[in-house]
């Protein structure tokens, strides 16, 4: 499947913004199964410093905020080839070993609530993959996908005490799961190409384990399925502090909003 994504981030300081740095995770990987045919970012009231690879291996981009800058426009756009493979993305590369994604994060670590979600399944890792897909069902069956109810700030066990949360809370509450069972776990940020509609409020996470055998496999908790060629994989890490699109730091006493325009759609590929 040949996707084209265009990603408009937006902030508005008042007043002006004496100074800020922006890290930047919103250029796609090469992985197996998606393949990034075109990609750019543009800048408008800021300037790229320097683009490196990071610990997870994600493409980062740290962009400086120009002094007295009242806007500051992310745009990214570009065309990625996918290929369904249940999921499947492979052996683990980076600079961080397995046993680091087994460690909890303050979004991860459990409590009583997380412990007793996963201690039912505790018996079942003879067969590791059933289980995670049980676990993914578990997550969901405790907590209803309901916007507007946690924030970026929400822990794990926090969403598990509200029964309600959005796609990051999910995959938070799987991964701090996954990580109680013995398995290597993480946080996945990226689009994902919605049935019968092109614009979106914001990009998608889910989860990834890493199986013996497979390698790291998605888990998407919010829809019930593993990524499939819809899924478009930007970033990844511990939780989503690592994966997070745009994270950054600003001097002054300056108030901002940010808003989003987000457009995935499908594109024919030409024979």
């Amino acid at each position: 499947m040949r996707l084209a994504v265009r990603h408009e981030t937006r902030y508005q300081f008042d007043p002006p913004l004496v100074h800020g740095l922006q890290r930047l995770r919103l250029s796609p990987k090469e992985s197996h199964g998606q393949s990034v045919r075109a990609w750019r970012m543009e800048l408008s009231g800021g300037r790229v410093e320097v683009s490196y690879d990071d610990h997870n291996a994600n493409h980062v981009t740290l962009a400086s905020v120009l002094p007295g800058t009242s806007e500051l426009v992310i745009t990214c756009e570009g065309v990625v080839d996918t290929a369904d493979r249940a999921g499947v993305v492979g052996r683990h590369v980076g600079r961080l070993p397995l046993w680091a994604f087994q460690c909890q994060t303050p979004r991860t670590r459990p409590g009583g609530r997380l412990k007793a979600l996963a201690a039912p399944l505790a018996g079942q890792g003879e067969d590791r993959l059933a289980q995670l897909h049980a676990l993914s069902q578990a997550v969901l069956a405790a907590v209803a996908y309901a916007p507007g109810h946690t924030d970026v700030g929400t822990t794990a066990e926090e969403a598990l005490g509200a029964g309600r949360g959005v796609c990051q809370d999910h995959a938070h509450i799987f991964i701090g799961a996954a990580r109680l069972l013995g398995v290597p776990a993480r946080y996945v940020s990226g689009y994902l190409l919605i049935d019968g509609r092109t614009e979106q409020e914001a990009g998608h996470g889910w989860a990834e384990a890493h199986v013996d055998g497979l390698g790291w496999v998605g888990f998407d908790v919010s829809n019930g399925i593993s990524p499939d060629a819809r899924y478009v994989r930007v970033a990844s890490g511990r939780d989503y502090a690592e994966a997070a699109p745009v994270t950054g730091i600003t001097w002054g006493q300056s108030a901002s909003t940010l808003s989003v325009s987000l457009a995935v759609e499908q594109q024919a590929v030409q024979q």
